[in-house]
């Protein structure tokens, strides 16, 4: 936005217009009487997740080269999963393992010397996570303990990179919330996590950028949060018969063949899927796509051109998006594909009909 009045401008408009989508209307009214936060205006970040420590068995060794191809491939961004209890010692959340963190340290270090923006996410935080590899002992939605030692590694990694200019890095505070439940999650919930968090953060960092990902595993969009100034992060995985093809770790049993057109999607449904993501942007809050990309079992003159329209989209509403991942069973590089032609780079296989296709959004 212009400037912070044409923002309150259109929050407030989302609150009382009857005309606007339900997405929309549910910015709560208290939030337009509140004090709103110029949101930040981001650039159309566009690269790659990096999974160095991602899960419990991660060992932290970023490479160097892959900061450097994808600069020198025309990208400037990276997010990094993080699993916290990488860094903790013995289960203890307030326990700090600086050998690990150090680690990170290398990593963000690389992003300044390479000119990519990092943006560090815990894809595992104390009391959630979408991996199913370790049950969190409490809930980050329900218990106030949970909460607690979030907010703490939260304030530890703001004061950790407080000097580190906010066009360097971000910060994605959890990954894929899930579905709404009593039991689960509520909305509510959920609010009270995130506001808990971004404002212990800014008493620390106040202009830090933060992102957060959308409900139902960012399929869908809070703008019950928009007063906050936060980017709102998506994901580029619908249909997810054709972006999960025989995943073992979702329920693809029964996935269709993958066509692209077909199986009841196309682009038009695309572009009805990402409405409730262009409407908040247009209110004024930022949008950015986390996570996207295919796994290695879908054909791949299937994934090039969903990718294609995916891509189109995103890029026609001003949004970027960092795939998931760069080298691996998604990405551009060592993916594990059956049906690519690969070009030997620095002794990886390179798929370089997808670069391109990248490279062109």
């Amino acid at each position: 936005m212009s400037n912070r009045r044409d923002f309150l401008k259109l929050t407030a408009a989302a609150v009382t217009s009857t005309a606007l989508s339900p997405y929309t209307r549910t910015v709560c009214a208290r939030s337009a009487a509140q004090k709103s936060l110029r949101p930040p205006i981001i650039p159309r970040w566009r690269g790659f997740n990096l999974l160095d420590m991602f899960t419990m068995r991660s060992k932290g060794d970023f490479a160097e080269d892959d900061f450097k191809y994808i600069r020198d491939w025309g990208f400037d961004f990276v997010r990094l999963p993080l699993c916290y209890r990488l860094w903790i010692v013995d289960g203890d959340d307030y326990k700090i393992n600086e050998a690990m963190l150090q680690k990170l340290d290398r990593a963000i270090d690389l992003g300044q010397k390479h000119n990519i923006h990092v943006c560090l996410n815990f894809h595992r935080g104390p009391g959630y996570s979408v991996n199913r590899e370790f049950t969190e002992p409490h809930s980050l939605w329900k218990d106030k303990s949970a909460l607690d030692a979030f907010v703490f590694q939260w304030t530890m990694i703001a004061k950790r990179y407080k000097g580190i200019s906010k066009d360097k890095i971000s910060f994605n505070l959890i990954n894929e919330p899930g579905s709404i439940s009593p039991e689960r999650m509520t909305r509510a919930d959920h609010e009270r996590v995130m506001r808990t968090t971004v404002k212990a953060i800014r008493k620390i960092s106040p202009d830090r950028i933060i992102s957060i990902d959308g409900l139902q595993w960012s399929r869908k969009p809070c703008p019950e949060l928009a007063d906050l100034g936060l980017v709102q992060s998506t994901r580029a995985y619908e249909p997810m018969s054709i972006s999960h093809y025989k995943a073992s770790w979702v329920n693809s049993k029964n996935f269709p063949t993958p066509a692209w057109p077909g199986n009841g999607w196309d682009r038009k449904r695309l572009e009805e899927h990402y409405k409730p993501w262009i409407e908040i942007k247009k209110q004024g809050v930022p949008v950015h796509c986390g996570e996207g990309g295919v796994y290695n079992k879908t054909p791949h003159n299937v994934v090039l051109p969903w990718l294609r329209d995916v891509l189109d989209i995103l890029t026609g509403h001003g949004i970027g998006y960092a795939i998931w991942n760069f080298r691996g069973s998604f990405g551009i590089m060592d993916s594990g594909r059956s049906d690519v032609d690969y070009e030997d780079f620095h002794g990886h296989k390179l798929d370089r009909k997808m670069l391109n296709v990248l490279q062109e959004y």
